[in-house]
């Protein structure tokens, strides 16, 4: 796994920050020829060094500890030292504290070639894919080379040696960001029949709101795929306004003022359904740059949870059935446990093992349904033993119990007289019946 490297971590738990270098470990990303004509990814190591990440203001607080580059400046490291104070970086103190929180960040780095230029055309760009495992803000940066004016004209630059492209004198590869797609939520839960909000937005260096932006929302799940909604939203001095180029499913849109003001093409989505659940990939276009950000949408449902029996009662050695029902939940994976407590006994045992399950039956809206069966006597369950269905479920916060206490047995007579009246009304009701 990658590993986020944080300089002065505790620091930056103690205090909100102006300004910090956040320091991560990557892998840059190539492709080349595999054997039998196939593609071969290779992964190199490699270090991304935002320089003086904006965080949350704080005029009392200095700084923290600025990174520092090796003594020896080497052509074969890769380090990307990135420029951010001219593309905003939403929610950034979540890169500088995942390290303090132990969540690992998934970092990666490759070639980008914007639209209307060479692959070898100066300055050179590239783009980098940053993810916090566990939650956190999803960034996609694009950087773009820069030259060092502090370089000696006399002296020739280190070239670093697989990129071919001059290194500072600290030898690390200067560049800025010139445009980010990010996604506040990369993870979201939401339940069945309600609206959601896919979080999704963009940065760029001297944006104006007279350019034309394209946004594009596309849904995949299980190898399936399609396009839900496409924008062309144009500047505000352009007379043709904003064009819906396609629009899959109803109930979704995206504000293209918003779009294009403030950089807010995030994805409203009215009446969720379980086929709504899956991968969505943001697309931003505007200029010679295009870049994504992915969204995970998980829809919830918690199941409905009851016992068929609303007492239970011995009134010989013949054994009795408990059913319980979890009704109409998503997704697909519960746990139902059974839990017997005598009254002579301090701690619950389980009987789960003695239970059994049917089959998952899925209803017309997705939906499913389970039931558990256990079969209980009166030698190992005297009166006042509390039985308790217990059911865990993704949708459920603490799991959901349903118990039922065993009643003493009715005095004999009573128990014959209603007896008695049972066959007497059904005797009653077949003579009605048959007349």
């Amino acid at each position: 796994m990658l590993e986020v490297l944080v300089f002065a971590c505790l620091q930056a738990l103690a205090h909100s920050l102006q300004g910090a270098d956040v320091v991560l470990s990557c892998s840059f990303i190539e492709e080349g020829g595999g054997m039998m004509g196939g593609s071969l990814f290779t992964r190199t190591p490699a270090t991304l060094v935002l320089r003086d990440l904006v965080m949350t203001s704080d005029p009392s607080q200095d700084t923290v500890t600025p990174y520092n580059p090796p003594d020896t400046p080497n052509a074969d490291d890769l380090i990307f030292e990135v420029t951010v104070l001219s593309v905003e970086i939403p929610e950034a103190e979540s890169l500088l504290h995942a390290d303090c929180n132990e969540q690992e960040v998934v970092c990666e780095l490759s070639r980008y070639v914007p639209r209307g230029t060479e692959p070898d055309a100066l300055p050179a760009h590239f783009i980098s894919s940053i993810q916090i495992e566990g939650g956190g803000v999803g960034l996609t940066l694009l950087l773009q080379t820069i030259s060092n004016e502090e370089a000696e004209s006399n002296v020739p630059p280190l070239m670093q040696s697989k990129l071919q492209l001059p290194l500072s004198q600290w030898g690390t590869l200067l560049t800025e960001a010139v445009f980010v797609v990010f996604s506040r939520s990369p993870s979201l839960a939401a339940p069945l029949g309600d609206d959601a909000l896919l979080d999704c937005g963009y940065r760029q260096k001297d944006t104006s709101q007279n350019q034309d932006v394209g946004l594009e929302w596309r849904w995949q799940y299980k190898g399936n795929g399609k396009r839900i909604l496409e924008i062309k939203a144009q500047g505000v001095d352009s007379e043709e306004g904003t064009q819906v180029v396609h629009k899959e499913r109803e109930g979704v849109s995206a504000d293209s003022v918003l779009l294009i003001r403030d950089g807010n093409a995030s994805l409203t989505m009215k009446k969720l359904k379980v086929s709504d659940e899956g991968t969505y990939i943001c697309t931003i276009s505007t200029g010679a740059f295009q870049t994504q950000q992915i969204i995970q949408l998980h829809i919830t449902k918690p199941p409905n949870v009851f016992l068929t029996e609303k007492k239970v009662m011995f009134q010989d050695e013949s054994p009795q059935k408990l059913s319980c029902h979890c009704e109409r939940y998503y997704p697909l994976d519960v746990h139902v446990e059974w839990i017997s407590q005598t009254p002579s006994e301090t701690e619950a045992i389980s009987l789960t093992e003695k239970a059994s399950l049917s089959s998952h039956r899925q209803h017309s809206d997705g939906t499913f349904s389970l039931s558990s069966f256990l079969f209980i006597r009166p030698s190992e369950h005297p009166p006042g033993t509390v039985l308790t269905c217990r059911v865990s479920h993704f949708a459920l916060q603490t799991p959901s119990d349903v118990s039922l206490t065993v009643d003493p047995p009715e005095p004999a007579g009573n128990y014959y007289w209603m007896v008695l009246a049972t066959l007497i009304l059904s005797a009653l009701f077949l003579y009605q019946a048959s007349r």
